[in-house]
């Protein structure tokens, strides 16, 4: 499954992962999206697929944090829209883009390539 369960146990939860479930109950419960959402998967990263019918290019954000995606309408926007989504593994903002065509937002997100964090000890 795409996305990361909203419940975690409380020793191992941090402020930030209460944060992201309570902001996934609260996109599912007001700001239905699942119905206009196609997401595919491959090994350089993912393509997601919104219906945004009736909102403008200029009233329309995308935010990326890490592993979480944000999209949402400015508070002036004649139509409103908001939804996060949590992925697998972090998104590379620099290498993905957005495009909204006919009502339809367009997320291609790249995988960040881990960062191996060894280092080499040279024996004496």
């Amino acid at each position: 499954m795409l996305f990361a369960p909203a419940i975690r146990s409380a020793a191992l939860a941090s402020p930030r992962s209460f944060d992201r479930g309570f902001e996934r109950f609260v996109n599912d419960a007001f700001f239905p999206t699942a119905r206009g959402v196609q997401v595919e998967s491959t090994e350089q990263g993912w393509t997601l697929s919104l219906d945004v019918p009736g909102i403008a290019r200029e009233d329309l954000g995308v935010g990326i944090e890490g592993q979480v995606v944000r999209i949402e309408t400015r508070p002036e926007a004649k139509r409103q829209y908001k939804a996060a989504y949590e992925l697998p593994q972090e998104i590379d903002a620099a290498a993905s883009e957005a495009k909204l065509e006919h009502g339809v937002l367009t997320l291609k997100l790249a995988r960040l390539a881990p960062v191996s964090k060894v280092t080499q000890l040279s024996i004496g």
